[in-house]
């Protein structure tokens, strides 16, 4: 009985020792700092991807469900300073069902600012790549497409614009 107890403890000990996670890899947009190979099927069905940048535009990436109600306000507020973002190609991607993208994109008619892409990113390549665990999740990168900053959760619009100049 005695051995069987000791077996039974070893092995559950074992699991926790090998069960840890490696805490010294870095995630991928750290390890890859360059805006990530990513392709959003748009709302018209076209493909949108790091080809389709304006290549003289910072970029501000937000990862969005458009459920959430931290995103909606975020999204309310670039609307309001949208004239802030005329250098900044925006683009907002989601994973959630491309149908409940197309009503968020129309809910705050986003689809009348040329530098706003709302896009579906049905692979869930970006919240892999970002390891992402709270929305909205927002990444800055500078004219060469190299990453500046990332954030989680609600931030101040002036300080997304303060990201954006660095």
């Amino acid at each position: 009985m005695k051995k069987c107890l000791f077996l039974f403890l070893f092995l559950v000990s074992l699991q926790f020792a090998f069960g840890q996670t490696d805490s010294t890899i870095k995630a991928p947009y750290l390890r890859f700092p360059k805006f990530p190979p990513v392709n959003l099927v748009l709302s018209d069905s076209s493909v949108f991807n790091k080809e389709s940048f304006d290549k003289k535009s910072t970029v501000f990436l937000m990862l969005f469900s458009p459920d959430c109600d931290h995103c909606q306000h975020e999204t309310e507020e670039i609307i309001k300073n949208i004239q802030q973002f005329k250098k900044t190609q925006i683009v907002m991607a989601t994973w959630m069902p491309f149908e409940k993208m197309l009503e968020f994109r129309i809910k705050f008619g986003l689809e009348k600012f040329s530098n706003i892409i709302v896009g579906h990113d049905k692979g869930f390549f970006l919240p892999a790549f970002f390891n992402v665990r709270n929305l909205p999740f927002l990444a800055f990168y500078n004219k060469n497409k190299e990453l500046i900053s990332v954030f989680e959760g609600n931030m101040p619009i002036g300080k997304v614009i303060e990201e954006l100049k660095k």
